[in-house]
């Protein structure tokens, strides 16, 4: 009675149906091997699990699902051979699931693992770079919805570097490949800030959640480390492989022919921008070329840089606002707004640049590295925005208040949150300073361009 009452649990939690049409002898040997991997006793769950997947694969998704679970521990404790033969074992139970329940088993995101799996384990298999590499691509190429795995993106990007070093794969190859991954990236960390931020006061702060958006707030911090992660560790990957003195040649050379290509000249803009090539004639022609064939809020932003470098502050502007006004995402119009606040920023313009970091902020209350950046201009402004030693010192401590921001709103944010944190505490009148000075809990009003209020840490 107590196994025919688990069945009929694990059947109904794992979406089973017609349970009628399946004879007792099997579905007493799935609740058998359930169990067995439910207690993590995988070598008593390999035989039934086995026999099941042999004669009934259309019987239950627990196959596959509980199945992945009890190989990887079989791989997981196995050498040579038989740690091979496992590994094969998994690659073609990946392969069954596709065909016996292809509506669960995302093409991507499945072709995508086992090119992990392959890659994870290339020396004991014995495959080329070449071979893993047409693998991951064709995962990507076929079903690039899915596959969204971070540690895969990476490894199919860092295939490609290593093949280019080998002279097996062009400079255009690979630069149009990190085009395509850091789109995908950034699209990722799109759709998951968008969730995010659906979790999130006007402030940046988390609202009341119930334990199953708590949960699913949890998911979208991790996935947004992850993606932040690797979209680092691409560009370290790439380094200076993509620096100007290569990426000028390659799109001059290369401009004639695809000068009529809203998506090539939409990438050389934004790659020469990214690694500092603005300054090259070559940006200008892109970027004029590109404004005359897709106007777009991308080519907008640039021609306002041009503006900045010609000396006209005002023609900038406006085109910086254009750049704004011309696109209707959220998330991309808080790309921009950052954009030009940095521009501003380099520029020692720090008024603007605090403005247009908080209208960022508007368009995505979890860019935590908006705060970052105020808090850094608050820290480099602080001994031309007191009156006194201690005054100018405590300036410290509202750059430390808006770098705890960062931290609150942006999971990515975190560390980098805290060293600065740590950085600016540390210039900020210490303990017995404070008490000295006789001005504990004071409110000290910061001037010139922060025009802020500090309160001296009571003790």
């Amino acid at each position: 009675m107590k196994s025919k009452l688990l069945l009929t649990l694990l059947v109904l939690l794992l979406g089973a149906s017609k349970i009628d049409a399946q004879t007792e002898a099997e579905l007493e040997k799935l609740s058998i091997f359930s169990e067995y991997v439910k207690s993590k006793n995988y070598d008593a769950a390999y035989a039934p699990w086995m026999e099941l997947r042999t004669t009934t694969p259309k019987l239950n998704k627990a196959i596959y699902i509980f199945g992945e679970r009890i190989l990887k521990d079989k791989i997981s404790n196995s050498e040579g051979d038989q740690k091979t033969a496992y590994i094969l074992d998994l690659l073609k139970l990946w392969e069954e699931r596709s065909v016996n329940f292809s509506k669960i088993t995302p093409k991507g995101a499945y072709l995508a693992k086992a090119s992990q799996l392959k890659y994870d384990n290339r020396n004991l298999l014995g495959e080329s770079n070449e071979i893993l590499y047409a693998n991951f691509d064709s995962a990507y190429n076929s079903d690039v919805k899915t596959f969204t795995n971070p540690k895969s993106l990476y490894t199919y990007f860092s295939l490609m570097v290593g093949l280019y070093d080998s002279s097996s794969k062009s400079a255009q190859e690979l630069f149009s490949k990190y085009d395509d991954i850091s789109e995908k990236i950034d699209f990722e960390v799109k759709n998951y800030t968008n969730k995010r931020n659906a979790f999130l006061d006007q402030d940046g702060e988390v609202i009341e959640l119930s334990r199953k958006d708590n949960s699913r707030l949890k998911s979208y911090n991790s996935y947004l480390k992850a993606y932040n992660q690797i979209a680092g560790s691409i560009d370290t990957k790439l380094g200076t492989r993509a620096n100007c003195e290569n990426l000028v040649p390659l799109y001059a050379r290369d401009f004639e022919e695809f000068k009529n290509d809203g998506i090539w000249l939409q990438r050389a803009m934004n790659r020469m921008y990214a690694k500092g090539c603005n300054d090259d004639p070559l940006f200008v022609t892109i970027v004029e070329q590109k404004n005359a064939l897709e106007p777009n809020a991308d080519t907008a932003f640039y021609l306002g840089i041009l503006k900045d470098k010609a000396g006209n502050s005002k023609e900038a502007l406006a085109f910086y606002n254009q750049a704004v006004d011309l696109e209707t995402s959220s998330f991309e119009k808080s790309k921009i707004l950052y954009k030009i606040a940095t521009s501003f920023k380099k520029k020692g313009r720090f008024s603007q640049a605090r403005s247009y970091y908080m209208k960022a902020l508007k368009a995505n209350p979890s860019m935590g590295k908006c705060h970052l950046s105020i808090a850094a201009m608050y820290a480099k402004s602080a001994n031309k925005c007191g009156t006194d030693n201690f005054s100018k010192r405590a300036v410290y401590w509202l750059a430390a208040k808006e770098a705890a921001k960062a931290g609150r709103i942006d999971p990515t944010m975190k560390k980098n949150a805290s060293k600065s944190i740590a950085n600016y505490e540390a210039k900020a009148p210490q303990k017995s300073e404070i008490f000295s000075s006789g001005r504990t809990g004071q409110v000290i009003k910061v001037g010139c361009w922060i025009g802020r209020s500090v309160t001296v840490p009571s003790l």
